[in-house]
């Protein structure tokens, strides 16, 4: 990791994730009665876990509702889960305000479109390394590995890993 990104992820309080395409491998999978399920990375959670040991808030931005990203949130202790979101970027804002953080102290990941103007707010703009061209363009950090296998865990470490450089 060079210096310049060290420093950056080091300066992370709040790390915002989308969900389809970061924490799932963006697939949406229904049963016969219509109902949606997810499935998530063991070692994304485990990642997100220890971020928020280590101090870091960790938050969720979704264009769309799912009560399986409800109980997965809930079991990992995410306390702000924003879902449903057209906009994200006012969404963003929004919680921002509510916690009381600028965007210098914030990383956003995520895959396609709908994040590309969030991610252009935050500080740290994080892909997963199969994201569309254009946030590829804007991130200054991609995972190795594709949404929904373990790039969130990898985003987890690369700031918590920082902060232990950078933190005394």
């Amino acid at each position: 990791m060079n210096a310049d990104l060290e420093k950056l992820a080091a300066s992370i309080e709040l790390l915002i994730l989308d969900v389809d395409g970061v924490l799932t491998d963006g697939r949406l999978y229904f049963s016969a009665k219509g109902d949606e399920t997810k499935a998530f990375h063991v070692r994304d959670g485990y990642g997100i876990r220890q971020l928020q040991a280590a101090g870091v808030q960790v938050a969720i931005i979704s264009g769309r509702q799912s009560a399986a990203v409800t109980r997965r949130m809930d079991e990992l202790g995410v306390k702000h889960v924003c879902q449903g979101c057209s906009d994200k970027f006012s969404t963003l804002q929004g919680l921002l305000k509510e916690l009381g953080l600028g965007s210098a102290v914030c990383a956003f990941m995520g895959d396609d479109i709908p994040d590309l103007e969030a991610m252009q707010t935050v500080a740290l703009p994080l892909c997963v390394a199969d994201a569309h061209p254009q946030l590829l363009a804007c991130a200054k950090w991609r995972s190795q590995k594709s949404g929904g296998n373990g790039a969130v865990r990898e985003a987890c470490d690369l700031i918590r890993e920082a902060r232990g450089s950078y933190r005394q």
